[in-house]
């Protein structure tokens, strides 16, 4: 669904490449997360990417076609979720979505529908000026729904939301990977991440330079220990035993045994662990 080969991209009066020599591929159905700090390229990319920034060196194909060859028909199949909500603040919430609506020359979904899935249908004769940042943020992502695309660029889609509105618009996201979306995900928040790609790419500096499923990196990281946490004269006690013959660990079945294990762990890397480990660079 998008093919990016050897991008290379520069703002105007800097020297420094935003975007330096990146490739990747995206497949039907996939959710492709774009992990990084603030600053590394994530956002420019997908600019490039959605046409919104020209002068890039390389190659980007999307749905097919070269990015070169799209005018903007590309629109009509793909939906955009900026980082930053960007409404008419004297329309309400129903207002904005219908005349987003009537950009497209096909029958959008209904807007007051994709109220309701965001749960902002009680809000929708509101004027969005007056909307707290995490309305404004379901808003946004309710509008890159509107025309029901083939591929979904989301930029920090969760941002600002309270954790049952992040935990709806997750499940809504993952409902659109089932009917064969393809989604790409620009973040910062690793533990997003995990929850909702199939792969990810760790961007630094411009730079691409891991791409893998979360789940495969987490095992290949982690530790092979399991860490188990008991009470012993009254005190909570850790104590770590290898995942290697854990069954016939003798020490392992007795606190087992014992009923007073408290909690059992896997010692799983984490993608920030990952993240650091691989880039030597904080997640900010």
């Amino acid at each position: 669904m998008i093919t990016v080969e050897n991008l290379q991209f520069t703002y105007p009066k800097t020297q420094k490449r935003a975007v330096n020599g990146i490739s990747f591929a995206i497949k039907k159905g996939e959710i492709f997360g774009f992990l990084g700090p603030n600053g590394a390229g994530k956002s420019t990319t997908q600019k490039v990417i959605i046409g919104l920034l020209k002068g890039y060196q390389g190659n980007v194909t999307i749905l097919g076609k070269n990015l070169m060859q799209w005018k903007t028909d590309l629109y009509e199949r793909i939906g955009v979720c900026f980082e930053t909500p960007n409404h008419y603040q004297k329309l309400t919430a129903l207002e904005n979505l219908e005349l987003f609506a009537s950009f497209y020359s096909k029958k959008t979904i209904d807007p007051y529908e994709l109220l309701k899935m965001v749960d902002l249908q009680k809000d929708s004769n509101q004027r969005t000026g007056s909307f707290s940042k995490g309305m404004k943020t379901k808003l946004n992502f309710a509008r890159s729904l509107l025309n029901d695309p083939e591929v979904l660029f989301l930029d920090e889609p969760a941002t600002g939301l309270d954790p049952l509105s992040a935990r709806l618009v997750k499940n809504i996201i993952l409902s659109k990977r089932e009917e064969g979306k393809t989604i790409f995900l620009t973040t910062h928040n690793m533990a997003d991440a995990d929850e909702l790609c199939d792969r990810v790419g760790f961007i630094v500096e411009g730079k691409l330079v891991l791409v893998e499923n979360p789940k495969q990196l987490k095992i290949s990281h982690g530790k092979k220990l399991v860490r188990v946490e008991y009470l012993k004269e009254g005190r909570l006690v850790l104590e770590e035993f290898t995942l290697a013959n854990l069954g016939t660990n003798d020490a392992f079945i007795s606190l087992l045994k014992g009923g007073q294990v408290q909690t059992i762990h896997t010692a799983e890397a984490t993608l920030e662990d990952i993240f650091i480990e691989v880039t030597g660079r904080q997640l900010k």
